[in-house]
């Protein structure tokens, strides 16, 4: 089986089929104001689960067995089988926009309502003088989607319409209203396959591959409130350019990149910016070995980053992966058999919150076959850790003291302690003179760690340059071999 990296193009597929059997299902029940479908749990068959249609949707979510991915049943119609499309999850609502089949371009946007289990589509509305046919201007792939305010934001993607630089549309979710954003600053070049990912009002925007199949690594931020565009300058060894890979953000501070592939080399490795110092660090991780992979999903729960799905171009990967953002820990909760949908390159990943429990909802994908079934999975709840820095194993060491310093080194902070110090000095009756020595003191202990991170960062200069020496030697021999 062979899954195809190239910009979206006519392909030729051979059959398959899932290797999920179904037992015969009831009729559907018609959703009505007062009826919902109802489900129960079917035994676990070649790797997953079912859900059928005679239990209250309130309560089907309990009786879930863990790590399990089990296909939803669906009243009405399902959207058409698609890759490289879009999907967000907004309160019970989940939403589809855009993807690719067979060298098309889909231009439409669907919504799956979790409490009646069914689909249904939405018609938009256009900007009169919006430009371009109403197709075009939503029909897309390899795009990002995330919800800002009333509205769903589509970034970037391949398409039909030619543009230099990339593109910020929207869906309003109350008046189905679509059109275009309008940016400043210094905009990136077009791209699909790139990702984007919100901290607080700031997207950050990683590599892809542009309209001349180029490829990319470089970072940029659209400040959403002010639509305005910065380009970052960063400092480290980067990530190779590529696409297709997938983005996390912790403790709003670290940006992880994983996986994704060039036009020839699928990659396994796990790269962080400290968003703070623009550096790149590639840290050690511990726990399962990863296979390559590009075309995978991912989302993160708590400090948990999930990763489903992706290929090499030989085999869709089976494993779901969970990876421990604190504790850099690899880790598989499940896996799913040959030919399953979830193997799949091109799906997507969300995650909804259910009587106060998060699940993980993945949709779509390409296997050899488009899929078009959503599936779901209750994560294993796992114990919470002790953040480490994402550095060398030499700043682990210094983890604790980076910590307390890059705290100390954050205005509002040091405005904030000063504030409640001043309020109990004013109710105890402290003297002026010991308030000034404990700022003192903590500008002191600040110093002091300022200068332990430097001589960290020094010892992960050194250590990069060693790597960089034996990759360079590697390379030579690599050439030098008959």
């Amino acid at each position: 089986m062979h899954f195809s990296r190239a910009a979206p193009s006519i392909c030729m597929h051979t059959g398959r089929h899932s290797s999920v059997h179904r037992l015969p299902s009831p009729e559907p029940e018609r959703a009505t104001a007062t009826t919902i479908p109802k489900i129960k749990i079917c035994q676990a068959i070649m790797g997953t689960e079912e859900i059928r249609k005679d239990m209250d949707i309130s309560s089907w979510c309990a009786e879930l067995a863990y790590d399990q991915w089990i296909p939803l049943p669906v009243n009405g119609k399902p959207p058409s089988a698609r890759y490289k499309h879009a999907t967000a999850l907004i309160d019970d609502k989940f939403y589809l926009v855009g993807g690719s089949r067979n060298g098309r371009y889909l231009s439409d946007v669907q919504v799956f309502d979790f409490k009646s289990l069914s689909w249904s589509s939405m018609t938009l509305s256009f900007e009169p003088n919006a430009g371009g046919s109403k197709e075009n201007r939503i029909a897309t792939s390899g795009h990002v989607l995330i919800e800002w305010e009333n509205k769903l934001l589509i970034i970037g993607g391949h398409s039909k319409s030619s543009s230099d630089s990339i593109q910020l549309r929207y869906i309003n979710l109350d008046t189905h209203a679509c059109g275009f954003l309008e940016t400043s600053g210094d905009i990136p070049v077009a791209r699909g396959g790139h990702s984007a990912t919100l901290i607080g009002s700031r997207l950050i925007v990683f590599g892809g591959e542009d309209g001349k199949r180029r490829l990319l690594n470089d970072i940029h931020i659209l400040d959403l409130v002010t639509l305005s565009w910065e380009s970052v300058e960063t400092m480290q060894v980067p990530p190779a350019p590529r696409f297709d890979h997938t983005s996390a953000v912790h403790g709003e501070r670290y940006l992880l990149v994983f996986g994704g592939c060039s036009h020839s080399v699928f990659y396994n490795d796990l790269h962080v910016l400290d968003l703070q110092t623009k550096e790149w660090s590639q840290p050690e991780t511990q726990g399962d070995q990863i296979t390559a992979r590009a075309g995978h999903a991912g989302v993160s729960v708590g400090e948990n980053w999930y990763i489903v799905g992706g290929g090499d171009n030989k085999s869709g990967c089976s494993e779901t992966l969970m990876f421990n953002m604190s504790k850099l820990v690899w880790s598989t909760t499940s896996n799913v058999r040959e030919r399953e949908p979830l193997r799949s390159e091109g799906l997507t990943l969300c995650t909804i919150l259910i009587a106060g429990e998060t699940y993980l909802v993945a949709f779509g994908g390409y296997n050899g076959k488009y899929q078009n079934e959503i599936f779901v999975m209750r994560p294993k709840p796992t114990e919470s850790a002790t953040p480490k820095i994402f550095q060398s194993p030499a700043a682990a060491a210094a983890a604790a003291s980076v910590t307390a310093a890059y705290a100390l080194t954050k205005p509002e902070k040091v405005e904030s302690t000063e504030s409640v110090d001043s309020r109990k000095l004013a109710a105890n009756k402290v003297s002026q003179r010991d308030a000034e020595a404990e700022l003192s003191a903590i500008k002191e202990e600040k110093n002091a760690l300022e200068l332990s991170l430097a001589e960290v960062r020094e010892e992960n200069s050194k250590q990069r340059e060693k790597i960089s020496e034996a990759n360079s030697t590697l390379s030579e021999l690599s050439k030098a071999r008959p």
